[in-house]
């Protein structure tokens, strides 16, 4: 068993990036790397010194999906306890994704290769997606006779409407980074050499303002799509109180009387 951490984690000038760092299986998902996962997310939640979050993958893919060896465990487990070994699994699963969904903090996924099964749904599961221009990215749950299971049947729809998810999870189909961008998966598609620092500086600018706004307007938007105009309006008033009362909006707002009770300077 190799010592090496599943998954690294770097903090540059506030932006955060968290590398799987199983190359060797193209960062294909283990156990090992859900815990890894959930104890890195919630150090970035807590730390507020970082204001964004970048996720990439080391090597030359972005994430595999499911570890072939959980997939061979499953096959060789008796019938009785494959169901529920499953559940299991799929439990620790939902809550790393939720986990990096839910972040209070901007979230950027930088796909450096292939990103299939699991490993798409981890993509898009964040605020944002970036992919490089040699990047792939599948839903290919199909060709193992399965759903998709991390997050996919709920992220998918809400990037490119309900009928081409359907197309692209019943078939499985690959598509390029450009494919990807044409019908609004992912946000953006830049050159391979330049991927990481063009994540870096947008997460830099997408997180440059309040923090606690950001994290109280992305927990809200999170909800729209299941809650009510009525319930949005309310969520919204809890939290502009909340912003009212935050040290970020005194300081910005102080500024900008000051600035407009300034003497102008006759023409």
């Amino acid at each position: 068993m190799s010592d090496k951490p599943a998954i690294l984690l770097d903090v540059e000038d506030g932006i955060a990036i968290m590398r799987l760092n199983r190359p060797e299986v193209r960062n294909a998902i283990d156990d090992a790397m859900r815990s890894e996962m959930m104890a890195i997310i919630d150090r970035v939640s807590r730390d507020d010194a970082i204001r964004a979050l970048v996720v990439t993958g080391e090597g030359k893919g972005f994430c595999a999906g499911g570890d072939v060896k959980g997939m061979r465990a499953r096959m060789e487990a008796p019938p009785g306890s494959v169901a529920i070994n499953g559940w299991r699994r799929q439990q620790r699963t939902h809550h790393a994704i939720s986990m990096l969904h839910n972040l209070p903090k901007v979230t950027i996924a930088a796909v450096n290769g292939a990103a299939t099964g699991l490993g798409c749904d981890l993509a898009l599961c964040c605020d944002f997606v970036m992919a490089s221009d040699s990047a792939m990215l599948t839903m290919s749950y199909i060709q193992r006779g399965l759903i998709p299971d991390g997050g996919g049947m709920y992220f998918l729809p809400r990037r490119v409407g309900l009928a081409r998810a359907k197309e692209l999870v019943f078939t499985g189909r690959r598509l390029t980074g450009a494919e990807a961008l044409a019908i609004n998966m992912i946000e953006r598609v830049v050159p391979h050499d330049t991927l990481l620092d063009e994540a870096k500086a947008w997460a830099k600018e997408l997180s440059a303002g309040s923090l606690a706004a950001l994290a109280l307007a992305k927990t809200t938007m999170n909800q729209s799509f299941e809650t009510s105009m009525e319930d949005v309006f309310s969520l919204g008033s809890q939290a502009q109180a909340i912003c009212y009362s935050t040290q970020e909006h005194r300081d910005s707002v102080t500024a900008f009387l000051a600035k407009l009770d300034r003497p102008r300077e006759p023409k």
